[in-house]
């Protein structure tokens, strides 16, 4: 794995564990040599991701649209910096440009980009491991809703599975060197609705 897509808040949220996440998993991209991709922000969590995987010798490449350079403050002092025209080719360049894709504690726009990406995934567009970084349960309730949906018939199990979790930056790391994506149909047939 060369590179990982982080994605994560553009503020710092309430708990200073948020922010150590955020720092922890910049220093483990950088120690195993993996490129850290992400929105291109130099603040919130985005901000200390970069700096804390810049800190430990990694690379970093950010991708910011145009109109957001301003906004959330684009990092001047990455690897790399792309500008780019919208989110759509935002969210289309960190995803080329990634082997698999980690979200930590964020906002609305965190948890668009995973269900996105996730979804990609589903339809078999890309075979890339997906995983959160499951701060002090942050991402509970997201897991208990994917686990409702399977339970009422909208995701198959197989997929849910596609969503890899722990609590530290390493032990996710190594989920993602085993991962296999699975192949099953999108669609789950119920004979006795057909």
């Amino acid at each position: 794995m060369r590179r990982v897509c982080v994605f994560l808040g553009s503020n710092p949220g309430t708990k200073p564990d948020y922010l150590k996440a955020a720092q922890d998993m910049g220093a483990e991209l950088a120690r195993r040599g993996i490129t850290c991709v992400y929105g291109g922000s130099n603040v919130g969590l985005m901000g200390a991701l970069a700096n804390a995987t810049l800190a430990a010798g990694g690379k970093v490449i950010g991708v910011i649209p145009e109109a957001l350079q301003r906004k959330e403050i684009a990092h001047t002092g990455l690897t790399e910096l792309h500008i780019v025209g919208s989110m759509h080719e935002r969210k289309a360049l960190m995803a080329e440009l990634s082997d698999g894709f980690i979200a930590l504690p964020g906002g609305m726009g965190t948890l668009e980009e995973l269900c996105e990406i996730l979804t990609w995934g589903q339809l078999g567009f890309h075979k890339k491991p997906c995983g959160l970084l499951d701060i002090n349960g942050y991402y509970g309730n997201l897991c208990a809703f994917l686990d409702n949906a399977v339970s009422q018939g909208f995701i198959h199990p197989a997929h849910r599975s596609m969503l890899l979790s722990a609590p530290e930056p390493g032990a996710l790391l190594e989920l993602f060197g085993g991962y296999v994506a699975p192949v099953v149909n999108k669609w789950i047939e119920r004979p006795e609705i057909l």
